[in-house]
């Protein structure tokens, strides 16, 4: 017992020496300051919360706008509000372009496609990407003629709801993925496929996940909880589901792949790997063909979705701003024709309440984490080559140098004395800079179209007895998945 004891007491010495000795290193290599990590699992204790953005910003006011934290063993460095953010996502943005190190996305992906990917491999596949996105309509009226029709499905399902209560998540979801369908795969889906339903119920439940205690905990410490159960497990499995179904898809574009009819963004890679296949250090492989897709098929369709049923939610719960912007409907596009693009300049309100929208509902609170690719001076600071950084877009979205009542739905951060609609340098829900997100166009045309088509014929609405939805997060870790909630859809 005597030997126990002396060897536990020892072993503490040793490690408090350490984390002393790590500490003091820091301060003379000019590091940001953070709290004292602990050993093996770093600030794990200190910064894992079932609302992380408010942990993060509670340190900021105590450390700084730039400050150290340990995931485990590693070193990372949080850039907190809109001026360290804009510094290394725009001023600074070639030092920091590289993707840092995201856990479950690195283990998922293994460094393939163009979220996760660096270097020349991220070069190339993002810029076939854009060009290949592009030929087939995004920001074109093209597209823009498709989600038009593809809303009508979704006004069909609407109407049949006969302004009963319901829940939109899947209906939403459903709407938003086909318009990618599309363009990766030229095909839509029947919204009443069971297939097709469950599995766009896996790829929610996953971004859940991800941001749920158990995902918090596999960002801070994976090599621990690799060898554990929890949601990190489910979120893996449900990941491998879209996997095999993105395969398939592959598998029957390969069996009627025809050079002289493309059809897709399928078809484009596809033909990319043939006219590659003699080039031994080619990207275009089909390994990274699967995880591109997978790439641009989740985000095309989880995050526009889940902004679109929040923004019907907020609306749901802002009579009044619902009110004036059936007017503006009203008033610019009437009720004979459906809404387009072109109609887009004339509706200041509306483009301000979807601002407003994506700004409060704080989707990817901490972006996607960076990696410096030299050592780089920030706010006074020395950031190492190799760190991974993130940048907390939440705290630009809701800076109070920025937006007068950031933490208050108000559709008036978007518009100027006069009511024309404001861009403000802070808005940046898609991120910024080269490494934005690809389908930042898409997801805007879509909302617009889909919001203003519901509001010409509907009045959304609480259910009966309802007073109140709650427009907090559901679960608030890397991303702020809000709840679900019914909703009637009467006609006006």
């Amino acid at each position: 017992m005597d030997l126990l004891g002396g060897t536990t007491i020892l072993l503490i010495i040793c490690l408090t020496l350490l984390v002393t000795w790590k500490m003091s290193a820091a301060k003379k290599k000019n590091l940001p300051p953070g709290p004292t990590p602990l050993p093996f699992i770093g600030n794990v204790l200190q910064v894992i919360s079932n609302n992380l953005p408010e942990r993060l910003r509670k340190m900021s006011d105590i450390y700084g706008p730039v400050f150290t934290l340990y995931f485990g063993s590693e070193r990372v460095v949080i850039a907190y509000g809109y001026e360290p953010v804009k510094k290394v996502l725009i001023d600074n943005g070639d030092d920091f372009l590289d993707r840092g190190r995201m856990p479950s996305s690195d283990k998922a992906n293994n460094k393939l496609g163009v979220i996760v990917s660096n270097g020349e491999r991220w070069l190339q596949i993002r810029r076939f990407s854009l060009t290949t996105l592009r030929n087939f309509g995004m920001g074109k009226k093209s597209i823009e003629e498709h989600i038009q029709e593809e809303a009508e499905y979704l006004m069909k399902e609407l109407r049949a709801t006969k302004g009963r209560p319901f829940n939109p998540a899947t209906l939403c979801s459903s709407a938003t993925c086909n318009v990618i369908s599309h363009i990766l795969f030229a095909d839509r889906f029947d919204y009443q496929d069971e297939d097709y339903i469950r599995m766009l119920k896996l790829l929610t439940e996953a971004f859940v996940l991800d941001s749920s205690y158990g995902g918090q905990l596999y960002y801070f410490i994976p090599e621990f909880m690799d060898f554990l159960p929890g949601p990190h497990k489910t979120f893996f499995k449900n990941w491998s589901h879209i996997e095999v179904y993105v395969a398939r898809k592959v598998e029957e574009h390969e069996k009627t792949l025809d050079p002289t009819n493309v059809r897709d963004f399928v078809d484009s890679f596809l033909l990319k790997m043939q006219q590659e296949k003699n080039n031994p250090k080619t990207e275009f492989t089909r390994e990274n063909l699967m995880v591109t897709i997978v790439d641009l098929f989740t985000a095309g369709t989880e995050t526009t979705s889940t902004t679109l049923r929040y923004l019907l939610m907020v609306l749901a719960e802002h009579q009044a701003v619902q009110a004036k912007v059936h007017e503006e409907i009203d008033r610019v596009v009437g009720r004979e024709r459906p809404p387009a693009m072109k109609d887009r300049p004339e509706m200041p309100y509306t483009e301000a309440v979807i601002h407003e929208a994506q700004r409060f509902l704080n989707l990817a609170p901490l972006g996607l984490a960076r990696r410096t690719r030299r050592d780089v001076e920030l706010e006074g600071f020395t950031i190492p080559k190799g760190t991974t950084v993130y940048l907390v877009l939440g705290s630009a979205l809701r800076d109070p140098k920025q937006f007068k009542t950031p933490y208050k739905f108000d559709p008036g951060h978007f518009l100027d004395e006069n009511g024309n609609f404001k861009k403000n340098g802070a808005d940046m829900p898609f991120s910024a800079g080269k490494r934005n997100c690809l389908g930042e166009g898409l997801a805007r045309m879509e909302l617009f179209l889909y919001t203003t088509t519901i509001l010409q014929t509907f009045h959304v609405k609480h259910p009966p007895g309802v007073t109140q939805i709650d427009l907090t997060p559901k679960v608030s870790g890397f991303g702020n998945m809000p709840h679900e909630a019914d909703l009637c859809f009467s006609p006006r």
